[in-house]
């Protein structure tokens, strides 16, 4: 069967390798010049890691395992809220893996072959009939296939034209700013695999390693207007951050600027009504955007591409549409309740005044045992 993957992110290449390993025809359609993935570092959970272990993917990300003994929340101090027995968890279903989002994207798209990637190639739309698809470029029409994988990103093109109803994405009024450094000698590993809120501007601050010798770092804090720069949102955000614990401020600091990332964070403003649509199937932040606080965009994608390879197995032209349908049935749910759960957490963690108050004192009495639990279920796929 011919299939089109329209976007070399990390969700469509992953997609694109497992339906070629399946023995489909297989074109990748990439927007940008080249394939290359910017970025700092990203966190794939197990439940990610367990959706590569199904492409054949994972063998160099397992290599990144993070084994932390202790995880949660913790306030702006870096005194604890929320303690999880991260090893707990990590026996019951599995260790997340920290990666440099390019090293990652470099080994998802190893197994492709070169002569099935086209870059420089923006897809414009789709045009649907009985027996496939027509892809049609900025000058015409690019390829026909039997089934197209969107895979366009969280500001996708296709998906406003697939669902013209939707609302699309909106802005939570929070800016991402995160970098990556190399690991300073002999620091302290008490804020390693924890994230820090401040009840008082509702800032958020999350810290993991990246191998042996790097860190990777993210803030999540208001965003008032247009994102700033890199260095205008570094200044910034050390100057809300003064009286933090000191180990926040000093690896800010400390971070190259070419290492620093800021974005606006977006979500989308309601789930689609459906992730498969005739012969047209959505993938990743195109299906189903959602705030980056409970760290399972990538892993959310990488559980699409295995269910659309899965569901794909043998298939042949006729079963298309059919098969996208078995797609949606199986991942939507799954991932409205994750999108659903990643807004519950962005809300919680930014809040501040009295409502942050009396979360930092619930959160403290949760016990450990309920916190964990309650961790091990989101991992679990």
């Amino acid at each position: 069967m011919r299939i089109v993957v329209v976007g070399a992110g990390l969700g469509g290449v992953a997609a694109a390798a497992g339906l070629h390993r399946l023995g489909h025809e297989v074109t990748l359609f990439e927007r940008g010049a080249e394939l290359r993935e910017a970025g700092t570092g990203i966190v794939v959970m197990p439940n990610g890691l367990r959706a590569l272990d199904a492409l054949g993917l994972a063998e160099d990300v397992r290599g990144h395992a993070v084994h932390a003994v202790r995880a949660g929340l913790r306030d702006w101090r870096g005194r604890p809220l929320l303690v999880t027995d991260a090893v707990q968890a990590q026996q019951e279903v599995g260790t997340p893996a920290i990666v440099d989002r390019a090293e990652l994207h470099r080994a998802l798209r190893a197994p492709l072959p070169a002569d099935l990637v086209r870059t420089a190639t923006p897809v414009e739309r789709l045009e649907s009939d009985p027996a496939g698809v027509t892809v049609i470029g900025d000058g015409g029409p690019v390829a026909r296939a039997h089934a197209v994988i969107v895979a366009d990103g969280i500001a996708s093109t296709l998906r406003g034209r697939l669902f013209p109803g939707h609302p699309g994405l909106r802005r939570t009024g929070r800016m991402d700013l995160r970098g990556m450094l190399p690991r300073p000698p002999g620091m302290a590993t008490d804020l390693l695999a924890c994230q820090l809120v401040d009840r008082r501007s509702g800032a958020m601050f999350g810290l993991f390693p990246v191998g042996e010798d790097r860190l990777y770092w993210f803030t999540d804090s208001v965003l008032r207007g247009t994102p700033p720069g890199a260095e205008e949102a570094r200044r910034q955000m050390l100057s809300l951050m003064t009286d933090w614990h000191p180990l926040v401020t000093a690896l800010i600091e400390a971070t190259p600027p070419a290492g620093i990332h800021v974005d606006p964070i977006a979500c989308l403003a309601a789930p689609l009504p459906s992730f498969a649509t005739g012969r047209i199937a959505l993938l990743g932040d195109a299906a189903h955007a959602m705030p980056p606080d409970l760290g399972q965009g990538a892993s959310q994608a990488f559980e699409d591409a295995a269910a659309l390879t899965r569901c794909l197995a043998g298939a042949g032209p006729a079963d298309a549409a059919q098969r996208l349908l078995r797609y949606d049935a199986e991942r939507r749910p799954r991932a409205d309740r994750v999108m659903r759960a990643a807004s519950r957490q962005s809300r919680l963690t930014s809040r501040t005044g009295v409502t942050a108050w009396l979360r930092d004192t619930v959160l403290r009495a949760v016990p450990s045992r309920l916190a964990t639990r309650r961790l091990a279920a989101l991992w679990h796929a």
